[in-house]
């Protein structure tokens, strides 16, 4: 039996010995080096893709000098302070000599007819931007700055930080709702919030914080200035602020409403040296809510067009109208748009099941400025809690704005950039 088995054996080794010297003789020769794999052609439809933050075909701005992003968990104030190197000094804000009153806006950089009008806090301003017929809105021209950010199921909201132009500000709105992301405004910008009530985990925390003051909700009477618009439509969407009676009740009232010291940005006329040349910037936050910004070179500023048909109940192409300030009547347009890419985060799970975010504007992150038909890839930075954040090039320096108005445009870090030419897209994104 044992014989047997050695024998069986041997078999076994001799057979698979022939097969392996057959598959050897029957392959083809190797040549002796091996040459690159030959590239696969490409369409030249320049077909757009999607990518985080940069542009195509260019290499990736924010990878030459590597700074994280802060964690997406919820922290209530700054955790660190960053300071940029090789800032150079501003605009020429300082008081006047002569007047001891600021003569330039720091939030613009331009002149203002009296400086006396700067001796007080600037008002943030809850204007809505949905549901579609509350457009036109009222005011959005007369903002210093003005910010534009998503809150929940598909919808996006505007503060408006008004400083130079109060006492033209008639009909500011329609004021909506607060959200947790205007506690950051309030803080940098020294200001009193006006808003429509909140969610009530949101309208308890600002109840308890140390600037609760100056969050003014809407109530009864003329002071607060709230009043009901001139539209035919539901009143929970057409309460206005008058900001140039606000004066009256804040003395009436007794609010501190004392001269403010504020950080502005840094301006030029200028033109910047940018390769990044872009005319149309769209905002595309949900199939409910997009826009875009058009670049007009003979007026150097940029145009605002918003969605007049959603993707859902219309139809499946983008289809755009001008926006307009029905109380300015003009349309509403900005010298300088800067995209901020900022934490979308959620204080709770309870929170994140109702969509109510809480985007963390603190610390630093990266972001782009568009000014004079190019684009600038830049770092935002908070370096105080109670300053406006600061816009450097990558390697610390400070980015110039165009003296005006300046609208941000805040997108989640996960948001997607798509270039096709000299028109740029960012789709906002969340974790």
């Amino acid at each position: 039996m044992i014989f047997w088995k050695k024998q069986l054996s041997w078999r076994y080794i001799l057979l698979w010995g022939l097969t392996l010297i057959l598959v050897i003789s029957c392959a083809p020769n190797v040549p002796a080096s091996v040459s690159d794999p030959t590239p696969v052609s490409v369409s030249s439809n320049n077909i757009p893709t999607p990518t985080p933050f940069q542009p195509q075909n260019s290499p990736n701005p924010y990878l030459d000098i590597p700074t994280p992003q802060p964690a997406p968990t919820f922290t209530p104030y700054p955790t660190k302070y960053v300071v940029p190197l090789d800032i150079s000094v501003p605009v020429d804000v300082a008081p006047s000599a002569v007047s001891g009153l600021l003569t330039y806006n720091p939030l613009t950089g331009l002149p203002v007819d009296d400086p006396a009008f700067l001796q007080r806090r600037p008002l943030a301003i809850k204007i809505g931007n949905s549901p579609d017929y509350v457009r036109p809105q009222s005011g959005l021209t007369l903002a210093d700055v003005v910010y534009e950010y998503y809150i929940e199921w598909g919808d996006t909201r505007f503060v408006g930080i008004f400083w130079s132009n109060i006492d033209k500000a008639e009909r500011v709105g329609p004021v909506r709702s607060g959200r947790y992301f205007d506690e950051h405004l309030v803080r940098m910008y020294h200001s009193f919030l006006f808003f429509k009530g909140a969610d009530p985990r949101e309208l308890d925390h600002f109840n308890e914080l140390d600037i609760s003051e100056r969050f003014v909700t809407v109530g009864f009477g003329n002071c607060p200035p709230y009043f009901m618009g001139p539209y035919k439509r539901d009143s929970y969407n057409n309460v206005f602020f008058n900001a140039t009676k606000w004066d009256a009740c804040v003395e009436r009232r007794g609010y501190d409403n004392n001269p403010q010291t504020i950080s502005g940005g840094f301006f030029s006329e200028e033109m910047p040296t940018s390769p990044l040349e872009v005319t149309r910037i769209y905002n595309f936050y949900s199939v409910y809510n997009y826009s875009y910004w058009q670049y007009d070179a003979d007026k150097n500023v940029y145009v605002r067009y918003q969605e007049s048909k959603d993707l859902v109940s219309f139809r499946k192409v983008e289809v755009y109208e001008p926006l307009f300030d029905d109380y300015a009547r003009e349309p509403v347009t900005t010298e300088n748009v800067v995209m901020l890419f900022v934490p979308y985060i959620f204080t709770n799970q309870n929170q994140a099941e109702d969509e109510v975010y809480n985007p963390s504007l603190i610390d630093f992150g990266n972001a782009y400025v568009f000014r004079d038909g190019v684009a600038i890839p830049a770092r935002w930075s908070r370096t105080s809690i109670d300053q406006p954040i600061l816009l450097t090039h990558l390697d610390g320096t400070p980015i110039y704005l165009r003296p005006g108005q300046t609208f941000y445009q805040v997108m989640g870090v996960t948001s997607t950039q798509i270039q096709n030419g000299t028109e740029w897209r960012f789709e906002f994104q969340t974790p």
